[in-house]
């Protein structure tokens, strides 16, 4: 039995089938390095607490003011995960119900917003976010959205442009925030913009809640009207969302999360974002989330003195975005992704600003460093890392090199395992 297995022995006996996948994955994340910018290993604390019984439990409303009985235990976790946000991030009110980040930036745009009104965002291609107002998502349908963009050149946000676009479009709302960018923002810039316009400022920082937390990267608690952040990237908390907010606005969020976009919490979920917030109030997290940026760092100059081209030149937070068609014309994003996991490195493709290939192809690949730091990896296995991605990269379809490359993957798991259960895994069957 693989230590996998072995964590879900009570599933197994029941159904063995789903056993089956989940000591799979449990396997596949231990036996592979994650490198996805927006996932990360949460503590084995936070894995119990969302795996907790308050997964039996509805609690409709708020602490103290629920439909249901039996809340008493459902307050105390909601509003611990509340005072902690409060404490992480300084903002004037916290709701820490939505389901996902997506689903706080719904909840924003229903408290604010009228069908048709104007959202100005930045360009999904050019690293913004699907609820940001692409056609596809359902921002793209019930609002009006332009978009503004990165510097061709720099690969910067075009605050020039931003500014212009927001005088003549006379948005409702500006939309701060991305999914692939790779560089600071400047959220008082935009802020500025937004006034002009007489307009609402959304700053989603899905990516960035624990670097900011950290104070790794700029905060727009204070600054925007209205933060929403996902709680499982950086945070390494319990997986869902926040909305960080002006205390003007408290009422009209709560009611737009419920009963206006949800229904019961996931009070499972709230209670690993307590425990992971907690968490992230230790003195350990700050120098955790120094070390995502440095590797970060480490893993740019690495891939630049590879030939790499990456999109603004660099870093100042968790992910590199490489573009790879100047050195490697021929390999697509796709390609990339499908030839490193064989070789046993998960990272994503990913558009990138200038994009002419399908989203689902792409020119380029996104890669984070979250996980990897939280599993111990230093600079040092950070180069090894990017060397290993180089080399997969120069010959994609070459299985001697793929073999190669797992073999050294493997050396670097066993080096850095996720769980303790895991340093030494027994009667493993591979």
């Amino acid at each position: 039995m693989t230590d996998a297995t072995h964590r879900y022995s009570t599933v197994a006996a029941q159904d063995p089938a789903a056993a089956e996948a989940l000591a799979g994955e449990r396997r596949r994340q231990r036996e592979t390095l994650t490198l996805i910018a927006s996932e990360n290993h949460v503590s084995e604390a936070v894995l119990e607490a969302q795996s907790s019984e308050l997964a039996n439990k509805y609690a409709e409303g708020y602490p103290g003011e629920r439909y249901y009985a039996g809340c008493k235990h459902a307050d105390t976790l909601e509003q611990l995960a509340i005072d902690r946000a409060h404490e992480l991030w300084g903002a004037d009110h916290v709701n820490v119900q939505p389901h996902s980040g997506t689903q706080a930036n719904q909840a924003v745009y229903l408290a604010t917003l009228e069908p048709g009104d104007q959202i100005l965002s930045l360009e999904l291609s050019h690293g913004g976010h699907l609820s940001h107002g692409h056609p596809a998502n359902f921002t793209g349908q019930r609002y009006e959205v332009e978009h503004y963009h990165v510097d061709a050149e720099t690969g910067y946000i075009d605050y020039d442009e931003l500014d212009k676009k927001a005088a003549r479009f006379d948005p409702d709302m500006v939309v701060s925030g991305s999914s692939a960018y790779p560089r600071y923002i400047d959220y008082e810039r935009i802020q500025a913009a937004a006034d002009a316009a007489d307009a609402l400022h959304l700053a989603d920082v899905a990516h960035t809640t624990g670097l900011i937390a950290a104070g790794e990267h700029p905060s727009p608690v204070g600054v925007a009207d209205f933060v929403t952040g996902s709680t499982q990237k950086t945070i390494r908390a319990g997986r869902g969302g926040i909305i960080m907010s002006r205390e003007k606005w408290a009422d009209e969020i709560d009611t737009a999360v419920f009963p206006g976009a949800q229904g019961g919490p996931l009070m499972h979920n709230i209670a690993g974002k307590a425990v992971g917030f907690g968490e992230a109030l230790e003195p350990a997290f700050e120098e955790y989330a120094a070390n995502v940026v440095r590797n970060a760092e480490v893993l740019a100059d690495r891939f630049q003195g590879h030939g790499l081209s990456l999109v603004s030149g660099g870093t100042d937070k968790h992910l590199v975005l490489v573009d790879l068609r100047e050195s490697h014309p021929d390999v697509t994003g796709a390609e990339a992704q499908d030839a490193l996991e064989q070789a046993g490195i998960i990272l994503n493709k990913n558009t990138v600003p200038g994009e002419t290939r399908s989203p689902f192809v792409a020119s380029g690949i996104r890669v984070g460093t979250p996980a990897l730091t939280t599993r111990g990896f230093g600079p040092e296995a950070i180069e090894t890392v990017a060397d290993a991605i180089i080399r997969v990269l120069d010959s994609p379809g070459e299985e001697a090199t793929l073999e190669a490359v797992f073999e050294e993957v493997r050396i670097l798991y066993d080096q850095f395992p996720i769980y303790e259960d895991q340093a030494h895994p027994v009667g493993d069957d591979d």
